[in-house]
């Protein structure tokens, strides 16, 4: 058993694992355990406070040589007053080239040219979902680094790139986005700042991008010269100058690639007996035995790879097939131990063996990751090596893992939340990282792996023997989704979640998943399918019979039809109501009065709102949900404001607007603040009040990046916005 950590190493930590939350549905018993977490997982930022990114990978290797290239990125960027104002580059070349490796060296020799930061998107980690949602996520993820809060990120790909562009004008960036497949992938991130610089790098040449400015760029190998530095780099000039025509052989041999060249290197400078001359005539040979390999014409530097796979220890051996079959992106420590099998210690001495091998390098946080060639050749030894029943064995040891330390996280979130999965076996026994005092925040967690856990969730969906723990997961990792608007990510994961509860044959966690599925479908527009959604979700409720799973599923039926329908809406709201009440669910009851309210005001009934809202209030306030509360006694304001009530709705914002700043939850403070500006700007108002509000606002709104920022500031300045 490995124990959690959010630090550098593993450490023990107290359980608290108190499940007094709602859990329905049917009990997991595994005696299969999570990882723990150890890695660094970096904190949120604090409101209001941003630095610039630096995010272009650091150099992990000696550089050499790219002299030219690095002169030729020099020029081609120049800052001309007469040229474009963002410069354009698209550098493309064979993987293990070192594409990464030039960029990085580029934009560290050029730090003070871009002071307002650097930003890296790696395509290859944004890939597998539905097509055109990788351009979406990675603006997320540009808008993110800028500072915008995850609250005001817009939910379409033309609004994010407008905001986009907002954000960076003004600002002197690079932009770096590696693995790039599709020319559109890199058209809606161009940044505006007179000076910055966006950089592509694909193992193509996208020669499309040429008619949208850039300057097209080859990366070749490295030449004989270079190539020769990087084995004296590495095994010492010595031995290279001792034997140069088998030096130059082993350049040859490898291709000129980099990432070939160090894995040899390694190996002459850990293997004492190896010379150059024995090197490049294994070199010579191996392609032949690996004639078979689907590596094509990378045949060369599969050599490189295979001589090194065959020196490792046979436990490390096996550790670097599994690895291969690792469905995420990268891992720390703890999710490599569970994938193979291994007791800490021994997970440590093969992740040391690997990275001294040049097989596989460690992340600046403490995380792991394979170069895409060196992935592929350790699964295809797996594949000739293993037999064929580990590896489904081995996705279902990540996705337990996952399984847990998701629903820990989910549960620190937020306890008392509706759940299908009872997860008690599970848990019981384990230690909660995210319940230790210098234990990571659950969320960011969540962020730092969404990516590796919707890979494992993908590998899971395929093997008909995890259903269940496939929509087990869907509903722990919705809990990012709901503070953080993945929405791509989201759809996919409910639906792969949906449909494994449909096999596993549970109506009530399908019913979940599928009205959950309708929050994303309609921030995506997409308003028949998140209907079917929620007609399958309806008729999966009735046939479990499941009070607090109907309800839930018709609260997010009124929040459909609030769109087009307020009767309708209004019925569903009643509905869930009635049946949250008949379970004694008193929260759900709680928040369903609150739609109800909110649907009520909305359709010119003020007078019942107020009756409806003040009970949501009361039964909030009882279960101490000050947060909820609070944004409830908003809504009571806004309501005595349509009632022309203007004391009352006075009193009611600027306590809920009070609340929601104790409780951090400035976004709904800021709505509240403009409420309350809106009605002091009417006669018989106090001009100064107002200002006070909109100036608070205004300053949330421009800590977290909001779009609303704008408007308040021309409202302040007394421009268009003001009237």
């Amino acid at each position: 058993m490995t124990t959690p950590s959010s630090g550098d190493g593993p450490r023990h930590t107290a359980s608290r694992n108190d499940f007094s939350g709602t859990s329905h549905g049917p009990v997991v018993q595994a005696a299969t355990i999570h990882g723990g977490i150890t890695f660094h997982v970096e904190p949120a930022a604090p409101a209001g406070e941003s630095t610039a990114p630096d995010e272009i990978p650091p150099l992990t290797v000696r550089f050499r040589n790219r002299e030219r290239a690095l002169d030729l990125l020099d020029g081609l960027f120049v800052r001309d007053p007469d040229g474009a104002s963002v410069g354009f580059g698209a550098l493309y070349g064979l993987p293990g080239v070192g594409k990464t490796t030039l960029v990085s060296r580029w934009a560290e020799q050029g730090r003070e040219s871009f002071p307002d930061g650097q930003i890296y998107v790696d395509f290859a980690t944004l890939r597998g979902g539905t097509a055109g949602a990788d351009v979406s996520e990675a603006a997320w993820c540009c808008l993110k680094s800028l500072g915008v809060d995850a609250a005001y990120i817009p939910t379409a790909l033309a609004d994010r790139t407008r905001l986009l562009r907002t954000r960076t004008a003004g600002k002197r960036l690079l932009v770096f986005l590696d693995n790039v497949t599709d020319p559109s992938q890199a058209a809606a991130l161009v940044p505006k700042g007179r000076g910055s610089v966006l950089l592509v790098a694909s193992g193509s040449r996208l020669g499309e991008l040429a008619l949208d400015g850039a300057r097209m760029m080859p990366v070749e190998p490295l030449d004989r010269e270079s190539g020769l530095k990087v084995l004296a780099d590495r095994c010492g000039a010595g031995t290279v100058a001792a034997d140069p025509d088998a030096a130059d052989e082993v350049v040859r041999l490898c291709g000129g690639l980099p990432v070939a060249l160090h894995v040899a290197a390694a190996r002459l400078a850990t293997e004492s007996r190896l010379t150059l001359a024995g090197l490049a005539a294994e070199l010579a040979d191996e392609p032949r035995r690996l004639a078979g390999m689907s590596l094509g014409k990378d045949r060369s530097v599969a050599a490189a790879f295979d001589l090194a796979y065959r020196e490792l220890a046979p436990e490390t051996a096996r550790f670097y097939r599994l690895m291969g079959w690792y469905p995420g992106a990268v891992f720390d420590a703890g999710v490599a131990a569970v994938a193979a099998g291994l007791d800490p210690e021994r997970t440590a001495d093969a992740l040391e063996e690997l990275t001294g091998a040049s097989l596989l390098e460690e992340t600046p946080d403490g995380r792991f990751r394979f170069h895409d060639l060196v992935r592929l050749h350790a699964a295809e030894r797996a594949t000739q090596e293993e037999p064929p029943a580990e590896r489904p064995a081995l996705v279902r040891r990540v996705t337990l893992h996952y399984l847990a330390l998701t629903a820990l996280a989910d549960r620190a979130v937020r306890l008392d939340r509706l759940r299908i999965a009872d997860l008690t076996h599970l848990l019981a026994d384990l230690p909660d990282p995210f319940g230790a005092e210098d234990g990571p925040e659950p969320l960011a967690w969540l962020e730092a792996e969404h990516r590796n856990i919707l890979g494992v969730l993908r590998a899971a969906a395929r093997e008909e023997t995890l259903h269940t723990e496939v929509w087990q997961l869907a509903e722990a990792f919705t809990v990012l989704f709901l503070h953080h608007r993945h929405l791509g990510d989201w759809r996919e994961s409910l639906e792969l979640g949906a449909a494994a509860a449909a096999e596993a044959l549970v109506p009530a966690a399908e019913a979940r998943l599928r009205s959950l599925l309708s929050r994303p479908l309609m921030d995506l527009g997409d308003h028949e399918a998140a209907r079917r959604a929620l007609d399958t979700a309806e008729a999966c409720a009735e046939v479990s019979d499941h009070l607090v799973v109907r309800a839930s599923v018709q609260e997010f039926s009124g929040r459909y039809w609030d769109r087009t329908d307020p009767a309708r809406a209004m019925a569903a709201y009643r509905s869930a109501l009635d049946l949250n009440t008949a379970a004694n669910e008193h929260r759900g009851a709680a928040i369903a009065s609150y739609f109800l309210g909110c649907a009520q005001d909305a359709a010119g009934d003020s007078r019942a709102a107020l009756d409806t809202l003040r009970d949501a209030h009361e039964q909030l306030t009882a279960r101490k949900d000050a947060r909820m509360a609070a944004r409830v006694r908003m809504a009571i304001g806004l309501a005595h404001d349509h009632l022309g009530e203007r004391r009352e709705a006075t009193a009611a914002l600027s306590a809920a607007a009070e609340t929601l700043r104790a409780q951090e939850a400035t976004h709904y403070e800021a709505q509240a603040l403009v409420a309350l500006a809106d009605i002091e700007a009417r006669p018989p108002g106090d001009p100064c009040a107002a200002r006070s509000s909109l100036e608070r606002a205004l300053e949330i709104y421009e800590a977290g990046g909001s779009p609303r920022a704008e408007e308040l500031r021309e409202r302040l300045a007394g421009g268009p916005a003001a009237d």
